[in-house]
């Protein structure tokens, strides 16, 4: 049986994996997903210049409403229309998924969809 400790450093080291192939860019900068038991958070950002340019999470004061239970889809789905909501506002059309080393499943799916949906390309 797997413990928690364990799982995440699985986790990290699939992710660590797949960081290696890919980099965000200016003009295609990366939109990582972290997951954890009760949020879910989402930054585009450019590795170029380590910054990053978007961020929204079920924390953020747009989705005040999904506060209380932000670990759910439906808290993922918001998310990822906000995210691409805030990117296209600066101009980012596309973006390189990083899933965070999480599997592309339930809410990073939802997330992933919902920002496809509201214009972000990837």
């Amino acid at each position: 049986m797997i413990k928690k400790q364990d799982k995440n450093a699985v986790r990290k080291v699939r992710h660590a994996r797949v960081r290696r192939k890919v980099h965000g860019t200016p003009e295609r900068p990366r939109l990582n997903v972290y997951r954890s038991t009760n949020h879910i958070y989402a930054q585009v950002i450019d590795d170029v210049s380590g910054t990053t340019l978007v961020s929204a999470s079920t924390l953020s004061p747009e989705l005040a409403d999904v506060r209380s239970n932000g670990g759910n889809v439906e808290a993922a789905k918001r998310v990822g229309e906000l995210i691409a909501k805030k990117a296209l506002e600066k101009g980012i059309r596309q973006v390189v998924f990083d899933r965070g080393g999480y599997l592309y499943h339930g809410r990073v799916a939802a997330l992933a969809d919902a920002a496809r949906a509201a214009g972000l390309e990837f």
